[in-house]
């Protein structure tokens, strides 16, 4: 039987995998879990804080999610539509148990999810998500009277989200004109309104969220029409996020795409040149382009990379005691102002570095020079025979050779299907693209199935 929990929460197509049922026995094996941790124990009473992203069917989900907690005797406070990070930080901030937190990110809008947060803010270990999936459908005493759990709306957790998020600034924006743009979803109150309390003079798109048009050609997995708007209103870069507001990609004046690459290259120098960028050390994965490694290197930064996924990253910066990390993606961590990727912070701390040093985003950019990267999906292949089959092993030797150092080969197998994913960066694009082709077909020719 497949495992319930995904790489980020219980996500799929509600009302068909992600049900109201589904949510509510969710909720309580969670409650039980939560109620029986060590954390818990001095407190009979646990609280929990909700909140989810604009989606309609978040509206139900959320009512049984709500539901269950409270049926299983915990204190329930009510976020409403909030971004992710915000659920993350108000759960470390009222002292609550855990959070729960319902989106589905940068899914189109018939998906949702259900993630929790344990004490401080934290994503949950595997262990802890393994208890709740077997807890569920159990048999349990119900509480009755007054030890059932109460619900609370939380009317301030906007506000003290966008306090925590001021504080954080290390230099306010006036004198910038910035473009948000929160892809209908659950920054889109937050967003304009806290760059504008930073200073900024803001033109916001993307922040009419009507339930079903979340991630809809807005935020950041279309582009478009942030780079349009940027350009229209003269600003001195856009700002987009997905829809639960944990990842954030830019735009310059020229409407040129700054990745989460870029942003973690300016963000890390940004943050060394303030002497808080611990052990003076970036995480990243292993699908950042070579590039950023090259440029961190110039800049004295040491880079340590992890498997793809900001779990991992995450992990590795716990451990490791380090401050900033991320994807290419944007989802980008500053450990010391929050537990998880936090696109409207990332957005401003951006903002903060154009404004502290009064030099554009786009010249900002050229702290690293992307190499042209390659991508391939092979189909129909052992995948599990990648790292032992001697033939494609000695292919990649070859190819890394060839590449003299002007660039990389990775060979990814897919977590889900059989799928090798070959990716190669090079000096040139016909050169990388040369080069993943070749190792393409080696891929097809010695993992067939």
């Amino acid at each position: 039987m497949a495992r319930l929990f995904g790489t980020d929460g219980v996500r799929g197509l509600a009302n068909r995998d992600i049900t109201a049922e589904l949510a509510l026995d969710l909720a309580v094996a969670a409650a039980h879990v939560f109620r029986e941790s060590e954390a818990a124990q001095a407190d009979p009473r646990p609280r929990a804080v909700v909140g989810r992203d604009p989606r309609a069917s978040g509206e139900f989900l959320g009512a049984a999610v709500i539901a269950g907690l409270a049926s299983a005797g915990v204190d329930v406070y009510d976020a409403g539509v909030l971004p992710t990070p915000a659920i993350a930080f108000l759960t470390a901030d009222s002292g609550a148990d855990f959070g729960v937190m319902l989106s589905a990110s940068h899914n189109a809008m018939p998906d949702n999810g259900i993630k929790f947060f344990a004490r401080g803010g934290h994503k949950l270990a595997d262990e802890i998500e393994d208890a709740i999936e077997k807890r569920m459908g159990e048999e349990w005493e119900r509480p009755t009277g007054a030890d059932v759990g109460r619900v609370f709306q939380m009317t301030d957790g906007s506000t003290r989200y966008m306090s925590h998020l001021l504080k954080a600034l290390p230099h306010r924006l006036e004198g910038l004109k910035v473009v948000t743009d929160a892809a209908h979803g659950a920054a889109s109150e937050v967003a304009a309104e806290v760059f504008t309390l930073a200073g900024a003079e803001v033109v916001a798109i993307g922040n009419r969220p009507d339930g079903l048009n979340i991630n809809d050609g807005y935020g950041s997995t279309h582009l478009d029409k942030l780079q349009a708007a940027v350009v229209e209103h003269g600003a001195d870069l856009g700002i987009a996020n997905d829809g639960d507001a944990d990842r954030c990609l830019a735009v310059d004046a020229s409407g040129t795409v700054i990745d989460g690459d870029q942003i973690m290259g300016i963000l890390a120098v940004a943050m060394k040149d303030r002497g808080v960028l611990a052990e003076d050390t970036l995480v990243a994965t292993v699908m950042s382009n070579l590039g950023l490694l090259q440029a961190m290197e110039r800049e004295g930064i040491t880079v340590k990379q992890t498997g793809v996924g900001d779990r991992y990253v995450l992990e590795e910066m716990r451990a490791s005691s380090l401050s900033l990390g991320g994807e290419q993606s944007g989802h980008v961590i500053i450990l010391d102002h929050g537990t998880t990727g936090d696109g409207v912070l990332t957005g401003l701390m951006l903002a903060s570095r154009v404004a502290e040093t009064g030099r554009s985003l786009a010249d900002l950019g050229t702290v690293m020079t992307r190499l042209p990267q390659t991508l391939i999906n092979v189909k129909g292949v052992d995948k599990d025979r990648v790292e032992t089959d001697e033939g494609l092993q000695s292919a990649v030797a070859d190819a890394t050779t060839l590449l003299d150092g002007s660039g990389r080969v990775l060979l990814r197998k897919s977590g889900t299907e059989p799928v090798v994913r070959v990716m190669v960066e090079a000096a040139t694009a016909e050169e990388a693209t040369a080069v993943a082709e070749r190792l393409a077909t080696v891929v097809k020719e010695r993992l067939a199935i």
